[in-house]
């Protein structure tokens, strides 16, 4: 696949009261994500004003992709919300490990089937578990929801049923499995 290039500008979303609290953003332009092999989560690699990084780009749920720019990338880049950046991209076949939260790991180190199913699933169904399960505002249903896959992993299922792998699935920046719009 060739590489994509585009420009794209970044923007601050969560809270105007706490910088700490908000996240930098980059939304790939329509045309560039169209370019993507899917519409769903995508690795790509590549640079960004000249920095290379990795990255996991999230569907945002109107048919593009986005993806929180780090404090190393901002520091490297000398980037801050507001700025346009360059990027060249292009998918890649190695996929990051996600991060798995603290609730999800202790679930499963105390459900040991379900733990050597995590452990024999791709880091893609990985993706789609921590998607799935943080996809909630709610504690009660994220808690219902690590306890439904440790359940369905204990059996060998190794994907959430009913997962739609193309909407927005982090809930502090999206409402309606929609990436929320600058502040």
């Amino acid at each position: 696949m060739s590489i994509i290039r585009f420009e794209a500008k970044l923007f601050k979303i969560g809270s105007a009261s706490n910088a700490a609290a908000a996240w930098t953003l980059l939304v790939l332009p329509k045309m560039a994500s169209a370019k993507l092999p899917s519409r769903a989560l995508t690795m790509v690699k590549g640079t960004i004003n000249g920095f290379s990084f990795q990255a996991a780009l999230e569907p945002d749920g109107k048919g593009s992709h986005w993806f929180r720019i780090d404090k190393t990338i901002l520091e490297a880049t000398n980037a801050a919300a507001g700025d346009t950046v360059s990027l060249a991209i292009e998918p890649s076949r190695d996929w990051l490990e996600p991060e798995m939260s603290t609730d999800l790991k202790i679930a499963l180190e105390g459900t040991p089937q379900a733990h050597a199913v995590w452990m024999d699933i791709t880091p893609n169904a990985r993706w789609d578990w921590i998607r799935w399960i943080r996809a909630t505002k709610q504690p009660e249903t994220r808690k219902r929801r690590i306890e439904i896959a440790c359940s369905k992993l204990k059996k060998g299922e190794r994907r959430p049923c009913c997962f739609n792998r193309n909407l927005c699935s982090e809930p502090y920046v999206s409402k309606n499995w929609v990436l929320l719009e600058p502040s």
